[in-house]
């Protein structure tokens, strides 16, 4: 496999990052069934593009998009030690190229922009039952922290 490379995404890309949007809701469906149907978005990619306290990063191979991942740096709970964390989101690869370590450039990418912003905290959000996302985040160094539970009826 040739190895993508990495690049900030800019508004030309808005199109093909609504589009991964939708996928990566398609795979997340099945863990979360207080989903609304239809098509429903988790983000303003707009907003997070023009975000001077945003980077979005997309995994190109020969000038065709492959995957996706933003990192926000965003206010922490002011009980916290830090005052500021980056949030890591809309982590997406194409199905052809997943677990050949595209997820893990795409971070790393992030990993390079947080540290600009001398952050040293990065947290996401993965369903409890997506163990594969678990595994990818973990092998990059994530670590369980926190299990939120919900009760529905």
């Amino acid at each position: 496999m040739i190895t993508p490379i990495t690049r900030m995404a800019t508004l030309e890309d808005l199109p093909m990052l609504l589009e991964f949007e939708q996928g990566i809701i398609q795979v997340e469906r099945p863990f979360d069934p207080t989903l609304r149907k239809g098509k429903i978005h988790y983000h303003d990619f707009k907003a997070i593009l023009l975000d001077s306290n945003a980077a979005v990063m997309v995994g190109e191979i020969d000038g065709e998009v492959i995957a996706c991942g933003f990192a926000q740096i965003r206010t922490a709970k002011d009980y916290l030690q830090h005052t500021h964390y980056a949030h890591l989101g809309a982590m997406f690869v194409q199905e052809d190229y997943r677990g050949k370590g595209v997820n893990a450039l795409i971070i790393n990418a992030l990993m390079d922009w947080v540290k600009t912003k001398d952050i040293t905290e990065v947290r996401l959000e993965v369903y409890a039952d997506n163990l594969s996302a678990i595994k990818a985040y973990e092998k990059i160094g994530f670590n369980a922290h926190l299990l939120e539970m919900r009760l529905g009826w």
